[in-house]
């Protein structure tokens, strides 16, 4: 079993939901970048369960640098980040019983019954928040090079937010909300929407909506290491992810060449395209317009009501009622989430292109 990815800049993940702790341990970055220990808990705090529409199970999410930094800058040598879990209810997992739609009776498999079955074990979304630790070093340094990166929930169910326009400002605004839309009205129909169906011991799913704004012309490599390639690898490691989409995505499918190809221009003495269908991004490398990104995250598998499952010890068919404590969506958690993955993925492109020592410039 391999928890780890990045070429330039190794994102290793550990622990799992239930065990004492889990953490990263970022590899790569030089010595002497400043490290925003506020921003990272700030980061964290946008991934925190509130409110009627997530799960009640709350944890601090204190982290801990243990290794890496030194008076607060890196030091060069791999950084550790560490947080604690305290407020795990391991009583409400059933081993024998695999709930649907989940990793149980894969892991059960994979892992010959050694698993940890805990609240999902090693393939809980509670591992997303280390995650958003390593994530905020790097959009911290992107944002440095004025490389700026927000997501804002697109669609839930039949109610749909705006797309972005004014991307600069637009990007600040989702960076400043709890349940990041666009359109402030749009978003307490969606909040209802979602306590709604928690009512019905039910859950839904939505469509976030990324942009990554001022990315360097040029960033990127053909087929294997695209951006898109590099992106979705990143991306699909998030729970619950089960599409994305690039520009226009599937949408092309309705439209002929003439009328979505980008055509190039001139504009105050910089070269862009006249309309953005394809996302920022040419023959898998960036071309300096805004990078869009749509992922569609599935709605949570953990819900209340009475399912069919399999009993792994006597092999029988049965059903199974879940307890616990459950989030009726996670998008708009997940979206800081996304947000993590795509600095991340981004960051490791860049010093591949640019080395280094670019972020120490």
């Amino acid at each position: 079993m391999k928890s780890v990815i990045g070429k330039n800049i190794t994102i290793a993940l550990y622990g799992e939901s239930h065990c004492e702790a889990m953490g990263v341990v970022i590899d790569g970055l030089p010595a002497g970048i400043v490290i925003d220990r506020e921003f990272i808990q700030a980061q964290l705090e946008k991934r925190k369960p509130k409110g009627k529409i997530s799960t009640q199970r709350h944890e601090a999410d204190d982290f801990k640098i243990t290794s890496g930094v030194f008076n607060g800058y890196t030091t060069g040598t791999p950084i550790h980040i560490e947080i604690e879990n305290k407020n795990q209810r391991s009583k409400d997992y059933h081993p024998e019983l695999p709930r649907p739609s989940h990793a149980d009776y894969v892991a059960h498999v994979k892992y010959k019954g050694y698993e940890d079955y805990r609240g999902g074990g090693h393939f809980s979304g509670r591992l997303t928040a280390p995650l958003v630790a390593a994530g905020a070093i790097a959009l911290d340094l992107l944002k440095r090079k004025k490389i700026l990166i927000g997501t804002h929930i697109l669609q839930c169910q039949e109610i749909k937010d705006r797309s972005f326009v004014d991307h600069a400002l637009d990007i600040e605004k989702c960076n400043a909300l709890d349940f990041a839309t666009l359109d402030d009205p749009i978003g307490q129909q969606m909040i209802q929407r979602i306590e709604d169906i928690a009512k019905d011991h039910d859950s839904v799913g939505g469509i976030l909506e990324s942009c990554v704004l001022n990315m360097p012309v040029g960033i990127g490599e053909p087929f294997f290491h695209s951006i898109e390639s590099q992106l979705s690898s990143y991306l699909f490691s998030i729970p619950a992810v089960k599409g994305i989409e690039f520009g226009l995505g599937f949408d092309f499918v309705n439209y002929k060449g003439s009328e979505i190809n980008d055509e190039w221009q001139i504009e105050k003495d910089k070269i862009t395209t006249r309309t953005n269908h394809n996302g920022g991004i040419n023959g898998g490398i960036s071309n300096g317009m805004p990078i869009l990104i749509k992922l569609v995250i599935k709605p949570t598998a953990s819900i209340f009501k009475k399912q069919n499952t399999v009993n792994l010890g006597t092999m029988e068919n049965d059903t199974l009622t879940l307890t616990g404590r459950h989030d009726p969506a996670i998008f708009h958690r997940a979206r800081v989430v996304v947000d993590s993955m795509i600095a991340l993925a981004l960051l490791d492109l860049c010093v591949e292109h640019f080395g280094e020592e670019w972020l120490c410039l």
